[in-house]
């Protein structure tokens, strides 16, 4: 009960301790940025989002549990299962040196989505063909960018082993929910695709 809360601890509390921790690692990967090609001039290539927390039962009890989901970026070139290996690991090491954790261990599950790092390297013939195809289908030169984000080309070029390009039209505040795309955009995109296949795959004439 509230009225006893000093003769306990608040479960929520201690998470916020976690989190705490849990951004200290994130500054120091964040810290290692020069040591990577393409991420050397991001503000902040490394981004840990604590996206969900639930704990407690009700406002009058001191919460005996909490949750916390997060989800934190990698660089290219690193295993998840080392990344995943450090962040237990800077768990239990905060743990021990808290008056509650030490007694009452959090417990670090990854349970979502679990990948490496992705560079889409330039200068492949693929992205030749479609700078050729983008200028035809929108009249300016292709331009290319890095995101410090999920690419979802890395599924195939990473475990398929399948060389690709991602490639798409003009968007807002994406996964926010004000998220939205040009749709003029789409239209110029899918010709510069059109183009784009046929180009690289070849066409065939249509016997009548």
């Amino acid at each position: 009960h509230v009225r006893e809360m000093g003769e306990g601890a608040n479960a929520i509390d201690a998470a916020t301790r976690v989190m705490t921790a849990l951004r200290e690692m994130e500054e120091d990967w964040n810290a290692e940025k020069g040591e990577h090609p393409h991420f050397e001039d991001e503000a902040h290539p490394i981004n840990l989002n604590i996206g969900k927390i639930e704990g407690g039962d009700w406002a009058s009890s001191v919460p005996s549990w909490c949750n916390i989901d997060c989800r934190v970026s990698i660089y290219p070139g690193r295993s998840a299962e080392d990344a995943a290996r450090e962040i237990t690991e800077r768990v239990k090491a905060f743990a021990q040196t808290d008056n509650f954790l030490s007694n009452n261990p959090p417990e670090v599950v990854f349970n979502g989505f679990h990948a490496e790092g992705y560079v889409l390297e330039p200068g492949s013939e693929a992205e030749a063909v479609l700078e050729c195809a983008h200028e035809d289908a929108i009249g300016a030169p292709l331009q290319s960018f890095m995101t410090a984000g999920y690419l979802d080309t890395r599924v195939y070029a990473l475990y398929n082993k399948i060389p690709a390009l991602c490639y798409g039209p003009k968007s807002r505040n994406i996964h926010g929910i004000n998220e939205s795309v040009s749709l003029s955009s789409v239209k110029k995109i899918t010709q510069a695709m059109a183009l784009f296949i046929a180009e690289w795959c070849g066409t065939e004439d249509i016997t009548p």
